[in-house]
């Protein structure tokens, strides 16, 4: 999305935390850093309706009419996420009840119910109030409804609402204690009042009735989203609406189904490191966000019969802290010329921009030390300055948002899958689907390779490649997806736990990984836990973790083996032709070396070369295309300055490349390319 020529960049602003005076000084402060658009009025209900059915919008007015004037664009936002105090007390059903029957009181944000009526029809209320006033206003240029949906609920609005669902879903109870398997602990409904939301029990709860409910409550809240979303449309049928993703193994909602029904893929993404990790879970992320947005523009062009090929769908950097990380237990401050380089990172890899939490840090409140562009010392600081370089570095980059990030291969990713691995009484609570897929990430990122996730059923055209890590369910068209895929000539690299249980999370029988045994060429009879720190050696060299099994090769070759303890000389890593392709089976987790060299292989056997081949390690490479042009995108991640190959103009400096651009340290160059170079 760019915005009058330029790439969005901004953040959140809240106005309605200051004097009137302060934001005549913060637009000219924007106007500074070259902000092209903020977003406004996330959390400002309670100020737009400060009694029910009274509102107060005449400082909005104000607001949007200074930024107008200064030329800054307006992400407007609905200011569902937080309902104002006087809601809760008039509406106590629609505060929140977690698991174990608790209902949770005002005082934080998200503390509503999003099955709760009167919350939905308040929530429908206050939208459709914003689109009538400002649908015409010159500022507007997108909506941002409500903010980081993902609040889960157990009280007996939401638990009437999984009923309608699980109806819809199975139309019976046969079906029903079929999929749950609820002959298992005297589990067996004989009436549709008997099924409850998956409370705080005695002992472990049903898998299948967990995962539903995770499924349900993700369609709970994206038909919230949808009807403000169905609102603003209609009021203005021409500006793009989106909502903010928030990212997390706790987020009860499936990103990249979601993505159908948004015009833009929004993501938050604080990464949760100070080391080099950081930039590792930054590469991820925003190539969620790229695989997210393709898998929803190919459903919406297959809706619409549009164009399939070349879907290319949108994503932006909605949220991100500009100077902090918050690990664990602290806040890292990032160091100097850190917080460009992380933005260049979310752009190199398609992001429409680079958008912070937060414009202005506030004097109080909950999260009064996050992070901002204008910091507590106010604009006579280093954040505030390299705000300002950074708003020149993206005025430059304008042109690079024709391009398409060339990713030769596909990583499987499934929102269910993720889920289901977090069940309880699972072989290891160590395993889980979004950890196996960052491991392989990182390998291949480190490889070189760029690499775009997909959705099982997604087309495959174009990739060399496809992983599959931990890919727990399979239903049977996914299990077709990659046979078809492999037997049509296509590679792909399997890991352990995948397609090992149907889409009920029900186990597939006859040896491990059910879905793909015949793919594979091998049967797994049984698994072998390795504690924590404890290596398993392979004959090749390197060592496995985590997991090994006992692998049966029923047509595959054996490529590595384990190399001590009751498996030894037994597969650990197998290849099998299958039709035209090549299936590649991973039964334990390898350590980096091993698994970025067992990846590169794999995918240089099948026709794929690495972004950047003679960048030095620790340097970044990622290439956008377009028909007309090409950008090589060079973050170096050293603490020393590195020669990387390549021919063109460093847009940021205007220098002309002949053979090679020298990278500071922490620096980066962003190439257009010569053609033919």
């Amino acid at each position: 999305m760019v915005l009058d020529g330029r790439l969005c960049y901004g953040g959140d602003y809240n106005p309605e935390q200051w004097p009137a005076e302060v934001w005549k000084q913060d637009v000219e402060l924007m106007r500074q850093a070259r902000v092209t658009l903020v977003t406004v009025g996330v959390f400002a209900w309670s100020r737009l309706e400060p009694a029910p059915g009274r509102y107060t919008f005449d400082w909005l007015d104000q607001v949007l009419d200074l930024l107008h004037a200064g030329g800054i664009r307006v992400a407007l936002a609905t200011p569902t996420a937080s309902p104002p105090p006087w809601f809760s007390l008039a509406h106590p059903d629609a505060l929140p009840v977690t698991a174990d029957g608790v209902r949770l009181h005002h005082g934080s944000r998200d503390t509503y119910c999003a099955a709760a009526p009167a919350y939905r029809a308040a929530a429908r209320r206050i939208t459709g109030l914003l689109a009538e006033r400002y649908a015409d206003h010159p500022a507007l240029a997108l909506w941002h409804v409500h903010n980081e949906y993902g609040t889960t609920c157990h009280c007996h609005h939401a638990e009437a609402g999984f009923r309608r669902w699980l109806r819809d879903r199975y139309r019976d109870l046969d079906a029903l204690n079929d999929a749950w398997t609820t002959s298992f602990w005297s589990q067996h409904h004989s009436d549709w009042a008997q099924v409850s939301t998956p409370r705080a029990t005695q002992y472990l709860p049903n898998p299948g009735q967990v995962l539903d409910f995770r499924r349900y409550w993700s369609d709970e809240l994206l038909a919230a989203y949808v009807e403000q979303r169905n609102l603003l449309r209609a009021a203005t049928p021409g500006v793009p609406v989106t909502t903010n993703y928030v990212l997390g193994d706790w987020v009860p909602v499936d990103h990249a189904r979601w993505a159908a029904e948004v015009d833009l893929v929004a993501i938050d993404h604080y990464p949760s490191d100070a080391g080099p990790a950081a930039e590792e879970q930054i590469a991820l992320a925003a190539d969620l966000a790229r695989g997210w947005a393709r898998h929803g523009a190919r459903h919406h062009a297959r809706a619409t019969d549009g164009d399939l090929p070349g879907a290319r769908g949108s994503w932006l950097l909605m949220e991100s802290a500009p100077n902090l990380i918050y690990t664990p237990g602290r806040m890292h401050t990032r160091e100097p010329g850190r917080m460009a380089r992380h933005s260049l990172a979310y752009v190199a890899r398609g992001s429409r921009g680079a958008m912070f939490f937060q414009w202005r840090a506030p004097r109080g409140g909950a999260e009064l030390f996050h992070s901002a562009l204008v910091p507590h010392a106010g604009p006579d600081s280093r954040i505030f300055r390299e705000a300002v370089e950074l708003g020149g570095m993206l005025d430059r980059l304008a042109e690079v948002d024709a391009g398409v990030v060339e990713a030769p291969v596909a990583i499987a990713w499934d929102a269910a899958s993720g889920w289901a691995l977090q069940q309880r009484a699972l072989p290891s609570d160590r395993i889980h689907h979004h950890t196996e897929v960052a491991v392989a990430h990182r390998a291949l990122r480190r490889a070189g390779y760029a690499c775009d996730p997909v959705l099982p059923g997604d087309p495959l055209t174009g990739y060399a490649l496809l992983v599959l890590p931990a890919l727990y369910l399979a239903d049977d068209d996914t299990a077709a997806w990659v046979r078809d895929h492999v037997h049509g000539g296509g590679h792909v690299v399997i890991g352990y736990l995948s397609g090992v249980a149907d889409e009920h999370a029900r186990i597939r029988l006859g040896g491990y990984p059910g879905a793909y045994r015949d793919v594979l060429g091998v049967r797994v009879e049984e698994f072998h836990l390795l504690a924590d720190g404890e290596e398993v050696p392979l004959t090749g060299g390197g060592t496995g973790r985590f997991w090994a099994e006992t692998v049966r090769v029923a047509g595959a070759e054996p490529v590595d083996a384990y190399a001590a303890g009751v498996l030894a000389g037994q597969p650990a890593v197998t290849r099998h032709r299958y039709g035209d392709g090549v299936a590649w089976y991973v039964s334990t987790r390898p350590d980096e070396g091993t698994y970025q060299r067992l990846l590169d292989e794999a995918a240089r056997a099948a026709g794929a070369s690495p972004t950047c081949p003679d960048a030095p390690p620790g340097v970044e490479a990622v290439r956008r295309r377009s028909p007309e042009a090409s950008w090589l995108f060079l973050l170096n991640h050293t603490a020393s300055a590195q020669r990387v190959p390549t021919a063109g103009i460093d847009l940021l400096t205007g220098a002309v490349v002949e053979d090679a651009v020298t990278l500071p340290a922490g620096g980066v160059a962003v190439v257009r390319e010569r053609a033919g170079a």
